[in-house]
């Protein structure tokens, strides 16, 4: 195999765990912030977790949009830090 595919491989294969880790995250931080049982600094640190690995697969796709929303829900989650620390 190519320098080329072996490269499209290793992004493909980094993208794939950026999205599922970051939407795994992300799905327990909105249950654990919509159940109100006192996990918000848990919550709010998966928040700021997904938000960086769904950085991580923008800045590797070069989706510009979806990196400025991902700094939007950074920001969101250290306000949440912030606020309910």
């Amino acid at each position: 195999m190519g320098q080329q595919m072996m490269r499209k491989m290793d992004k493909r294969k980094w993208t794939s765990v950026f999205e599922w880790t970051g939407s795994t995250l992300a799905i327990i931080y909105a249950l654990l912030i919509a159940s109100n049982t006192g996990n918000e600094i848990l919550g709010f640190s998966l928040l700021l977790i997904s938000a960086s690995l769904f950085a991580a697969w923008a800045v590797i796709d070069k989706r510009w949009a979806f990196l400025l929303l991902q700094l939007f829900y950074a920001a969101s989650a250290i306000i949440g830090l912030i606020r309910w620390g």
